[in-house]
Order: C-alpha cells, then sequence, then structure tokens
C-alpha cells in the first residue's frame, strides 16, 4: 500500500524584463483568482503596486491582501524561508506566485526549487513575460533574453494591442529563433486565463478528481462570443481511455511532447505493470513528475489527461495518445520492466539530500524530482 502522500502547492515563477508587465499580469490573476487562495513571493526591492496595496521597501514582510492572498517581499536568499511559512497547512493556499526582479536570472529561481527539500511544493512553470512593443530594442541591450526565452515554459507576450500584426509575426519569429520550446501566447494588459497556471478551487459539494481533470470551466461550451474570451489563444485536448497504457509507449510520448505544448495533467493506469496504483500525471513544460495513488475501492480504471498548448495539433496529440494504450501482444514482464521510465519521475523525498542542487536545468535533468 502506497502511503498518503503531502498535498503539494504548485509554485509559478513569473520573470520578465522591467517593464514587461509582470506585475500587472499578477494583479490580473489576483482578481480573476477562480476561487484560490495564492500566495505571492516578490523577489524585488523598491514599490510594488499588487491589488491596491503597496509593497515598499518590506523586505522579509508578509502582507494579507484581503482577499484571502499573502503577499511577501523578499531576497533571492529568503526564499525557502518563505516558501516553509507559505506552505503551512494554517496558510490554505491553493498556488504561490513568485514575481522575480526585472533583473533576476529566472533559471536560478527555478533551480531553488528544484532543490527544495520542501515536500509541500512542486514545481508550476516558468512563466516569461515579452514586452511585444518593446522587444526587439531590448534584446538588443540585453542579449541574455534569448537565454531566459529558452528556459522558460510559458511565453507571455503582452502589449500586443500596441503593436501591427506584422509587427507581431516579426516578434515571434525571433522568440521562437531563442531555441525555446515554450507554449507562446499573446495577452493586452496581462489578462491570459488564470487555468494556465492553475486550477479553479472547489466548491464543498464538487468532485476533485473530475474537477481538475476536464478543466470544465475552461471547456464549457457557450453561445456567447469566442473571440472576446481570453482561452481562445490556446487549445485543450482530453483523452480518455478504459485499456491500461503502456508505461514505454507512454514515456516516449511524453520525451518527444512538441513545441507548445505547456501542461499535461490527469491520471494514468498502467494496468498489469502496476495493478495496485493509478499514477498522478503533472508535466509543465519539460518539467515532469508521476505521483502513485492506491486505487479506491470499485473506481473505474481509466486514464484521463488534458493537454494543454499554444499551436498544437490536437487529432495528432489524441492519436499518439490513443497508441500509447495497451496491446494483446504486450508480455506483462515487458511491462513491469518498463514501469522504470516512469518511477524516475517518482519523487523519492528519503532520497533526496536537503540542499542538493541539480546538475542541469530540468530540461536536461531527467532526475526523479526533476523533469525532462
Amino acid at each position: 500500500m502506497t502511503p498518503p502522500r503531502t498535498p503539494q502547492i504548485p509554485v509559478v515563477v513569473l520573470a520578465g524584463f522591467l517593464g514587461s508587465g509582470k506585475t500587472t499580469l499578477l494583479n490580473h490573476l489576483l482578481r480573476n483568482r477562480a476561487g484560490n487562495r495564492i500566495g505571492v513571493i516578490v523577489n524585488d526591492f523598491g514599490s510594488i503596486e499588487i491589488d491596491a496595496m503597496t509593497v515598499a521597501g518590506q523586505v522579509g514582510s508578509t502582507v494579507s491582501l484581503g482577499n484571502g492572498c499573502l503577499c511577501c517581499a523578499v531576497d533571492a536568499s529568503e526564499l525557502d524561508t518563505f516558501l516553509e511559512t507559505l506552505t503551512r497547512p494554517a496558510a490554505r493556499l491553493d498556488v504561490i506566485v513568485i514575481e522575480a526582479s526585472g533583473l533576476a536570472e529566472p533559471q536560478e529561481l527555478v533551480r531553488m526549487l528544484l532543490a527544495s527539500d520542501n515536500p509541500r511544493i512542486r514545481y508550476g512553470g516558468l512563466v516569461e513575460v515579452v514586452d511585444a512593443a518593446e522587444f526587439m530594442t531590448t534584446r538588443e541591450r540585453h542579449p541574455e533574453i534569448d537565454r531566459h526565452l529558452t528556459v522558460a515554459d510559458l511565453v507571455v507576450l503582452n502589449k500586443t494591442d500596441r503593436v501591427a500584426e506584422s509587427d507581431l509575426d516579426a516578434v515571434r519569429e525571433a522568440v521562437a529563433a531563442s531555441g525555446g520550446r515554450a507554449a507562446v501566447i499573446g495577452a493586452a494588459y496581462g489578462r491570459i486565463d488564470p487555468e494556465l497556471l492553475f486550477d479553479p478551487a472547489l466548491g464543498a459539494d464538487e468532485d476533485d478528481s473530475v474537477r481538475q481533470l476536464t478543466f470544465e470551466d475552461l471547456l464549457r461550451e457557450t453561445e456567447d462570443d469566442h473571440g472576446s474570451h481570453l482561452h481562445t489563444a490556446y487549445e485543450s485536448v482530453s483523452f480518455t481511455a478504459d485499456v491500461p497504457m503502456n508505461p514505454r509507449r507512454l514515456m516516449a510520448f511524453l520525451d518527444s511532447r512538441p513545441e507548445g505544448l505547456y501542461r499535461i495533467k490527469g491520471f494514468a493506469d498502467f494496468g498489469a505493470a502496476d495493478r495496485g496504483n493509478r499514477y498522478t500525471v503533472h508535466a509543465v513544460g519539460r518539467f515532469l513528475r508521476f505521483v502513485p495513488q492506491p486505487w479506491a475501492r470499485d473506481e473505474p480504471r481509466l486514464t484521463q489527461l488534458v493537454l494543454i498548448g499554444s499551436g498544437i495539433d490536437a487529432e495528432a496529440l489524441h492519436k499518439e495518445l490513443a497508441d500509447c494504450r495497451e496491446t494483446p501482444q504486450d508480455a506483462p514482464e515487458a511491462l513491469e520492466r518498463a514501469m522504470w521510465g516512469v518511477l524516475r519521475y517518482v519523487q523519492q523525498p528519503e532520497e533526496q539530500q536537503p540542499g542538493e542542487q541539480p546538475d542541469e536545468y530540468p530540461e536536461r535533468q531527467p532526475a526523479a524530482d526533476e523533469a525532462v
């Protein structure tokens, strides 16, 4: 029997150069938080207005935002200390957002998160905010922006309302030329759908497994004009299978998932390879983690996944996942051996040394608690 695991809070890193619109995007998330309690860590100095309140040079302070959210202004060296504070059960937070300094190296914040021995957090992605109107000029002055784009999981082209379509195409091409594999979406005034980053909070009468898997609010069909909706900037694919997945084929799919595919989440049934557990799947960018959980009595043995991205081929993704299912030719012993590929991405807290640094950024480090 797999022991119960500590619930983990996703930690999202929000980065971008000064003036790109990070704080505007953060304020938007706080005003449209989908019922979530958000912890905010501001890795910066000076005056930062968040939801009509000001955090002015208060390094090491925690401020209540009055809507169930908290804000901390910290130095990067204090990150672990404040994560410990914000992840205490009494805080009842659903997601934590770190707003990096405009001059910060986002890769270092990600390294700190991946090296943390806090069992109550998991990596929620690096979001790089780009000022589409000033990108070309900023890139000339700060060529390191290409490195930031390379390690991002999601790129938000902000201020697209200030850019002609032809110029916006040039910005997109330049972002793609940086060599990154992140999903890229456009925005004005930092208005992105919060469900790109975190799930809506559940009401008392809602089924957790259904709500998290289906993104039902995101996918709800209405008769409104969808052209004005936030979620038109990306696509979502839902996949369900009542035949177990072949671990080797599913890992091959996850290892080669296409550019623009930002999030994958849900549950996988590996059938004879592990009859006792279903495996929760968390993937953000190139980060991947599986969490085994015992099947509940009489629970349907299904694989249910939701994939979210920008510019993805929904039909092709659905077919590729369908091809990952077991076939009658799959030998049970081969399936069991193939599970080792999955188990590499199951976190083993007792094997992780406090403060241990990953050798590589997550894209290149296939360790159990890091990423592909």
